[in-house]
């Protein structure tokens, strides 16, 4: 792990950063492939054995079919072979499991990165700064939203793999038995949320996550909210501006109505809901598609999936929910090989058809010319024949550009959703939550040594 100079260096690097700057850095045809990069690449040295050898590189992750995906590309593949290990998803232990082995120089080549702990892993000097070994090709490839997403400076530390738009997933048979059109707006949304609580008995539209931070965050995003920022070289939070607020404000009036659940959507709980048909939207990224298929077959034809409810249809936005990056370490002493390694996965056919092979599905690519083929791979009956990747790919086109996440997102995370779960109790408010999550980073922040501000609305 770096010290405490070196850790201030990256800070700066990423506190730099103008809101909506990583975007226009990787969206204007791309200047930092190899050789083209402001970063000195003369020190990032790929000791191939004579040059002619097969190098061979590590690769940590916990995403489905990555074993496939890593079998597919050693088959097809002379120069590099990879060492595959399954590790624990990040809320399990996972990211744990790298920051100590980042300790002890021993972290892998590659490893997965969700894409609010890229600027936590960057800082602590875990995920290398890779923009001399993004070839112009690549970029081109990607989603510019995606790569947005881990690019601070002008300097890129992940490349994506996925981006996943919010959507709403909802039941066609109960939509119909309640005479409901598929809202279009947040305020056709609250009148069916009304509807569904006068004629549904215990039926509810919708349920509002407590242990749904990232979804928060993702209505906050899509509502123009920017909870950080970094303008003028300084960590700006701001978790209950104007937007949360309204966002916050909204999901409060469904709660205090009684016209939706509050309680969280990873529990038996929530499971019941789901099964028994007693929730009849879900909220929640394109990879939830394929989830809810796999947890509930017998729901097969019952389901579609439609755009994101907006405040304005005139100016349509988006934001995301969930999504899975890599990061080269600072440990590598391959790096060519890793992104050689990485960029295949992201950008290759053959990469996701492995993928999909393994059951993983319905995951909106970052690099949109494989939309076809997760297109094609995707058994649509379970939606009744619905091309759901028309849909993925229409919302993931209007994720609102410039957002930020902040260095310590899980910290975040756990005091809002500490206040959610009070909230759903009776104790406190939605808005408290927000206003809490946003006192309790503030700690985190300042004991990086970051240069901060912040403001309560």
């Amino acid at each position: 792990m770096p010290d405490r100079q070196s850790r201030r260096s990256v800070l700066a690097t990423i506190a730099s950063l103008p809101v909506a700057g990583a975007l226009s850095a990787c969206s204007g045809g791309g200047t930092s492939g190899p050789g083209t990069s402001s970063t000195d690449t003369s020190k990032v040295s790929d000791t191939r054995a004579g040059r002619g050898g097969k190098v061979r590189i590590t690769f940590w992750s916990a995403l489905r079919g990555s074993q496939e995906v890593v079998d597919a590309f050693n088959r097809s593949h002379r120069t590099v072979e990879v060492d595959f290990q399954q590790i624990p998803s990040g809320g399990q232990g996972g990211y744990a499991k790298l920051s100590n082995a980042a300790r002890a120089g021993n972290a892998p080549d590659v490893a997965t990165l969700e894409y609010p702990q890229v600027p936590g892993f960057a800082i602590d000097g875990v995920a290398r700064d890779l923009t001399g070994l993004v070839s112009d090709t690549l970029r081109s490839r990607l989603l510019p939203q995606a790569l947005g997403l881990t690019t601070f400076d002008q300097k890129v530390f992940a490349v994506p793999l996925d981006i996943e738009p919010m959507v709403m997933h909802y039941r066609t048979d109960l939509f119909a038995e309640y005479g409901l059109h598929v809202p279009r707006t947040w305020d056709e949304f609250a009148e069916a949320a009304a509807i569904v609580r006068r004629k549904g008995g215990e039926r509810r539209l919708a349920l509002f996550a407590t242990d749904g931070a990232t979804q928060m965050a993702a209505y906050a995003w899509q509502a123009g909210a920017q909870w950080f920022s970094t303008a003028g070289g300084t960590w700006n939070v701001s978790l209950a501006d104007a937007p949360t607020r309204r966002v916050a404000a909204y999901w409060q009036r469904l709660v205090d109505r009684d016209q939706v659940f509050m309680n969280a959507v990873e529990s038996r709980q929530s499971d019941a809901q789901i099964g028994n048909g007693r929730v009849l939207v879900r909220l929640s990224g394109a990879w939830d598609a394929g989830a809810q298929m796999k947890a509930r077959p017998g729901q097969k034809g019952q389901w579609a999936v439609a755009p994101f409810p907006q405040w304005d249809p005139s100016e349509p936005s988006n934001g995301t929910h969930g999504g899975s990056t890599f990061a080269v370490t600072k440990d590598s002493a391959h790096p060519e090989a890793a992104m050689e390694f990485i960029e295949w996965q992201v950008s290759h056919p053959d990469a996701l058809r492995a993928r999909l092979s393994s059951g993983a599905s319905s995951q909106y690519p970052a690099a949109p010319g494989l939309v076809p083929v997760g297109s094609q791979a995707f058994d649509r009956s379970y939606y009744a024949g619905q091309d759901i990747y028309r849909v993925f790919e229409e919302q993931a086109r209007i994720i609102r550009d410039g957002w930020v996440w902040g260095p310590r997102m899980t910290a975040t995370g756990k005091v809002m959703q500490d206040g959610f779960a009070r909230a759903s109790g009776g104790k406190g408010s939605l808005l408290s939550s927000i206003e809490a999550a946003q006192k309790g980073t503030m700690p985190d922040l300042r004991a990086l040594g970051l240069s901060t501000s912040e403001r309560s609305s």
